[in-house]
């Protein structure tokens, strides 16, 4: 993350190795899909080729839970922002291709949907339950244990707690205050 040279996606690929976002998902934020304390995170829409739609799935639109260590980061980096979290200076959406281009150049031995599976390996590891994981992620919750887990989604106080426990898998100590204009000093990826 520390070897991505711009501000934005910096916290782009900590928000996505943090979330297990999709990457399209990601690109489709918008400030006002954040609570207040941006610890829950309302997706909503996707970006393709550069042009909004909706998810990939109807699980996909969901709510997810963040770490307080995350929310942090992004509270910074929301500040005084509106519209796209993520787009060009005339307020369009960010190129799938430039992004990846980017997370290339920074290093990264591989795409976007490992941080997804990365993601996954961080919540099982810590032993989050398997229908919060799933309502994170956007997955189903089939058969009858599903119908029955469709409370939590409404349990909020629950599900911070185990984002919290969880944590987002890497270090984002010495991370300095995000803006829209400056830079991060460090991060360390797992």
């Amino acid at each position: 993350i520390a070897a991505m040279k711009k501000p934005r996606y910096r916290v782009l690929v900590a928000l996505v190795a943090g979330t297990g976002l999709r990457i399209g998902e990601a690109l489709g934020l918008k400030v006002e899909d954040f609570s207040s304390d941006c610890r829950v995170l309302k997706v909503q829409r996707s970006v393709w080729h550069c042009k909004e739609q909706q998810p990939k799935t109807r699980n996909a639109v969901r709510l997810i839970d963040l770490s307080e260590q995350l929310a942090q980061v992004l509270q910074h980096y929301v500040a005084g922002k509106t519209g796209l979290l993520f787009c060009t200076r005339k307020g369009k959406p960010l190129s799938y291709r430039n992004v990846i281009r980017a997370w290339y150049a920074s290093g990264a031995p591989c795409g976007f949907h490992a941080l997804r599976r990365f993601r996954t390996e961080v919540l099982k590891s810590q032993d989050v339950p398997g229908d919060i994981v799933n309502g994170w992620l956007g997955w189903s919750s089939e058969g009858m244990a599903g119908h029955y887990a469709e409370g939590l989604k409404k349990n909020q106080i629950l599900r911070q707690k185990w984002a919290e426990a969880a944590g987002i898998g890497f270090s984002l100590n010495g991370l300095q205050r995000v803006t829209n204009v400056s830079s991060i000093q460090s991060a360390e990826a797992a």
